[in-house]
């Protein structure tokens, strides 16, 4: 469990956390490894896990008939995914797939929403930073949906 902690605190996501809030953190966690083409999710599956990736790259894509998968977002190391999962019984609106080797810290979010309930000031502190990811997302699939059409 030590090293686990100590993969949780070192993510951008968790640093600066109080130790005790990164190990309440790790007893939830666990360490996956997707192989280069591994879904991590399919769209319209339930989102039941929150993704802190660690290595390699994943593309978010949606799929189209006319062209088939369209890649919308990549994200990659020290990024986060499955953050709309806080809603209950929401589901995945794209395809998460990795690109790469990838490497994540794995939350299920029933636990991760039990502890932001149990603890109001980890819930105050993770929300805070899925506002601040969720801003440098926002931005950056801006820029990926302009170059996607001026490549149409």
């Amino acid at each position: 469990m030590a090293n686990l902690e100590a993969l949780v605190s070192a993510h951008p996501f968790c640093r600066e956390l109080a130790p005790g809030q990164t190990a309440r953190l790790a007893a939830c966690a666990m360490e996956r490894h997707y192989a280069a083409d591994a879904f991590l999710a399919r769209e319209g599956e339930e989102i039941r896990e929150f993704f802190l990736l660690r290595s390699g790259r994943v593309a978010l894509e949606i799929f189209t008939a006319r062209r088939g998968p369209l890649l919308i977002q990549t994200r990659e190391a020290g990024d986060f995914l499955g953050w709309l999962g806080l809603e209950p019984y929401a589901l995945w609106v794209v395809d998460a797939r990795a690109l790469e080797v990838t490497r994540a810290i794995v939350l299920p979010l029933e636990c991760l929403n039990r502890l932001l309930e149990e603890d109001p000031l980890l819930g105050f502190q993770l929300l805070k930073r899925f506002t601040q990811g969720m801003a440098r997302h926002f931005a950056s699939m801006k820029r990926q949906v302009v170059n996607l059409l001026h490549g149409l």
